[in-house]
């Protein structure tokens, strides 16, 4: 079985700097993307950012020159160090990751880490 465990969430104030981790767990064969997606209160699960496998990344109009998201590819682990926070960032964020476990390939969310950002 996968799991994917996040951790780093929290309160904060605007402007302040929080570092989300997400570790792949279980028995699998290798991991392609990873991402960030976070979700707010009645609002749909939006993407924040992702990475490939290479490292190539992508981000979110509203993450792009705020956050940065990096693995760790040894220890099968995605970060997203967030900067420069406001109120709005508020939401719960979840990783994902496509896993590939034998011939196919399969997308895995964690639990989601809650982030509140006062202003």
């Amino acid at each position: 079985q996968v799991q994917l465990v996040e951790s780093g969430g929290g309160l904060v104030q605007a402007g302040g700097s929080l570092r989300l981790s997400c570790a792949a767990s279980g028995r699998f064969f290798s991991i392609n993307g990873m991402g960030w997606y976070r979700q707010a209160p009645g609002k749909q699960r939006e993407l924040v950012a992702g990475i490939t496998s290479g490292g190539s990344t992508n981000y979110a109009d509203s993450a792009k020159g705020r956050f940065t998201i990096s693995r760790d590819n040894a220890n099968n682990t995605v970060y997203l160090q967030m900067n420069s926070l406001k109120p709005e960032d508020t939401a719960v964020y979840y990783c994902n990751a496509d896993i590939k476990r034998g011939a196919l390939q399969w997308t895995y969310w964690g639990q989601g880490t809650q982030v509140t950002v006062s202003s």
